[in-house]
């Protein structure tokens, strides 16, 4: 089957893509195993290879054996299957890595749950089989588990294996997600956004073979790792900044309440002013980063970086700036209000030498509250800013 004369009037089912750069050694085996399934299952697709700038003639083998090539100049992993999915004839997109790891022979579970009206098909690498040599044993045994745990725990999303490169999907549901991430990134970005779209969402065994060519991959292990973990940090801002900030706000404010009347005793050790200091800080870190949170989801709906989603707006509490600026000058009054009773009580001593233990114990909740108060109202005024225009 020849597919370079397709277009998009033709009705294609499915294209099968693959993003490439400098792929000469396998690239040809990979297509002709995409075109012989789709002339064995007597699918109507295409194969379109998203180049990425090869300089190894990748371009003229693709194209000889009748795939379609689309240049992609914006460079990186995500940039060329952002751009390929934007010019697949497909109703169906089926993406593989063209290193002849992945198995285009068998890609009919795909194909079959996608005609279901699946969104988005992910392949599950650890319940196909792992070939001996075809992930190494940083990816295997740590970077796939965790990343893919923490995404399931953020997110509550049913994938077993986030990072698959072999995955279907109906393409304008991928289309509306308005993908973005240029890097190795993308595949978790194409997880974590169905699943906030509440997108239908499956899987299927697949298997991985060793990457088939001779020199190294283009997947770094560290950085790539890390840029997926921050991608799925920024991505959930209440793991990232709203609960690390309540448990930092609920330690100092207890803190603060068990050390207020006096010094306590545990096990021979004494917690005193030192402490009470301490626990005013971690409050303050605590609503900090809790407005951040909450600025954060916000500016981000807002940018169009995370969906509106019944799990987002159910977290952004309709609380008007009047309402924010009444609870943060209360604060603030309340705040002052301590100061100067610890201005007062200094000067009954003509301002000489005070008890430091007594004044701590008033000025560090005092301070505390005042912070936190003046915090809470310039949170609520650039929260205004934000929907600005949007109102």
């Amino acid at each position: 089957m020849t597919t370079h004369k397709l277009n998009r009037a033709d009705q294609v089912e499915l294209t099968i893509l693959m993003p490439c750069l400098n792929e000469a050694e396998t690239l040809e085996i990979c297509i002709t195993k995409a075109l012989g399934f789709l002339e064995r299952h007597k699918v109507r697709g295409e194969v379109l290879i998203a180049d990425n700038g090869s300089t190894d003639g990748s371009q003229e083998i693709a194209r000889s054996l009748g795939a379609r090539v689309v240049a992609i100049e914006n460079k990186g992993y995500g940039a060329a299957l952002i751009g390929g999915i934007g010019a697949a004839f497909g109703s169906y997109i089926i993406m593989a890595d063209s290193d002849d790891s992945y198995d285009f022979v068998n890609l009919m579970p795909f194909l079959e749950r996608l005609r279901a009206g699946d969104e988005l098909v992910m392949g599950n690498r650890f319940k196909g089989g792992i070939a001996p040599g075809a992930m190494p044993p940083l990816h295997r045994y740590l970077g796939n588990p965790v990343l893919t745990a923490i995404g399931k725990l953020f997110f509550r999303s049913p994938c077993g294996d986030f990072h698959c490169g072999l995955r279907g999907f109906n393409a304008e549901s991928i289309r509306r997600l308005e993908l973005k991430s240029t890097g190795m990134e993308f595949a978790s970005e194409m997880v974590v956004k169905a699943t906030l779209q509440n997108l239908r969402l499956n899987e299927v065994a697949t298997t991985l073979s060793p990457d088939g060519r001779s020199r190294p991959p283009h997947l770094r292990s560290w950085r790539d790792g890390w840029r997926h973990l921050r991608f799925l940090l920024l991505f959930s801002p209440r793991w990232l900044f709203l609960y690390p900030g309540l448990s930092l706000l609920v330690l100092g404010l207890l803190g603060m309440a068990v050390l207020l009347p006096g010094p306590l005793t545990l096990g021979g050790v004494t917690f005193d002013t030192h402490t009470l200091l301490l626990s005013g800080v971690l409050a303050v870190l605590g609503g900090q980063a809790i407005t951040f949170a909450a600025l954060a989801k916000q500016f981000a709906v807002r940018a169009g970086l995370l969906p509106v989603g019944s799990r987002l707006t159910a977290t952004m509490l309709p609380v008007s700036l009047e309402t924010v600026l009444l609870a943060g000058g209360g604060l603030v009054i309340a705040g002052l209000l301590g100061i100067l009773g610890g201005v007062w009580i200094w000067q009954t001593v003509q301002f000489g030498d005070l008890q430091t233990g007594n004044m701590m114990r008033l000025l560090v909740p005092a301070t505390t509250a005042m912070v936190l108060g003046f915090q809470i109202m310039l949170s609520g005024f650039f929260r205004s800013l934000l929907d600005l225009g949007t109102v």
